[in-house]
């Protein structure tokens, strides 16, 4: 039986806010099978959990959002991310404030959380979303299309296109293709930072947003060129952290996808409307487990290797 995962211990970490520039504590805590991915506002009078969920995703300007009422979590999606690419089906995250800390700007802090705490196996069967036929969003036209879409495959396949007009981005990879089965996650994708233009930091401040951001933990541009001194981590880096932050914002869902992902121009509001999209069509997807593991696809009875 492919059997659900959560941590062996519980492990912490400190940072700031990108968008709150808040100081933020998190502690990743093991949770039962069928518990799912919980975050739980510990810094309230009375403790709210917010388990993830499709619907329950509330904002998505620059970040995905997740709310129960009142009470939200933002930037999950990194830390979602790294849930994805590591194959974490349930698990508690305390938070110290309404923000997930933005860390390193990358996913690659949470995967090192993860896996310093340790994966452990559940004696209960993992449960994945199939995807049965195709499923579309589409927006604007012309030069301002966007657009993704689930397949069917067995696996886990993703693919990205971006476009940005600006030479630092177009002079880099502006297609990448991750799959699950054949790919390493940790190598290949959870080191890529998010990124940005000095253009309109001045604007996003002014609305209150990406105050804890700097170039420590993502990547920023002038007009030209990149400014951190230290380059890019991967030649693709920019569009490799859009199939980053699409596999945290898919995730959400609640369970693995088996599927094919393709977007072009895509960002968080699109991925969760295809996310609406499926769940609006109960009839092109099922939920299937593999009680014979060779049955699963390749890779994915695999813990996910250290660096």
């Amino acid at each position: 039986m492919l059997k659900q995962r959560t941590l062996k211990s519980l492990t912490r970490a400190v940072g700031v806010g990108l968008h709150s520039g808040k100081r933020v504590e998190i502690t990743l805590r093991p949770a039962a099978p069928d518990t799912g991915i919980v975050f739980r506002r510990i810094d309230l009078p009375e403790p709210v959990d917010i388990p993830v969920s499709a619907l329950g995703v509330t904002e998505t300007q620059l970040a995905t959002t997740l709310s129960v009422g009142a009470v939200k979590v933002l930037t999950v999606e990194h830390l979602m991310s790294a849930c994805s690419g590591l194959g974490i089906d349930n698990m508690y995250v305390d938070v110290s404030d309404e923000e997930i800390p933005i860390l390193d700007g990358s996913a690659a802090s949470f995967v090192f959380l993860l896996q310093s705490a340790g994966i452990e196996l559940q004696n209960a069967a993992r449960k994945f979303i199939r995807i049965n036929r195709l499923i579309e969003v589409r927006e604007g036209e012309g030069a301002n299309e966007k657009w993704a879409r689930f397949e069917p495959y067995h696996g886990y396949k993703l693919r990205f296109e971006i476009v940005f007009n600006h030479p630092a981005v177009d002079g880099s990879g502006s297609v990448v293709e991750f799959d699950l089965s054949k790919d390493s996650y940790t190598k290949d994708i959870a080191r890529a930072r998010t990124f940005g233009f000095t253009k309109d930091v001045e604007a996003m401040r002014a609305k209150g947003l990406a105050m804890g951001g700097g170039l420590d933990n993502a990547i920023v541009m002038d007009e030209y060129k990149v400014l951190n001194s230290d380059g890019l981590r991967y030649d693709d880096e920019f569009a490799k952290h859009k199939i980053l932050d699409a596999m945290g914002d898919l995730y959400v869902i609640g369970k693995p996808l088996l599927a094919s992902y393709s977007a072009f121009r895509s960002g968080h509001a699109i991925n969760n409307r295809l996310l609406r999209e499926l769940v609006a069509h109960p009839d092109a997807w099922d939920v299937v487990t593999f009680e014979d593991e060779k049955r699963a696809p390749s890779g994915f009875s695999k813990l996910a290797n250290a660096w």
